[in-house]
């Protein structure tokens, strides 16, 4: 069972990237922040809790939301099976994902 960081990237821009996948035979409940790095620019996020690398329509949770420069996006709290995904998306290259909480055998 882990807890703490369970997966951390600087995105490429326009690129879907699995941040954090869920082992087999467990359950997780994740934190998502996503902070864009630029000191000028806003940012275009997604995330997705996906089944596989390129998400589905319904899979999305957030869907270009808008981070501003220096800014923050959280989602707390959130339940996932094992195998989901979280899956991110960003319009630059300016920012860095991290998804912390805790992992239980199912």
């Amino acid at each position: 069972m882990a807890s703490g960081v369970l997966g951390q990237s600087a995105l490429s821009a326009t690129t879907n990237t699995t941040v954090y996948t869920v082992p087999s035979s467990t359950l997780a409940v994740v934190n998502i922040n996503v902070v864009n790095r630029s000191t000028s620019a806003t940012a275009d996020v997604r995330i997705a809790l996906a089944s596989d690398a390129t998400p589905q329509v319904q899979e999305w949770i957030e869907f270009d939301a808008i981070v501003p420069a220096r800014g923050v996006l959280e989602r707390a709290g959130i339940a996932m099976n094992a195998g989901k995904r979280v899956v991110v998306h960003a319009s630059t290259a300016n920012c860095s994902v991290s998804v912390y909480g805790l992992e239980q055998s199912a």
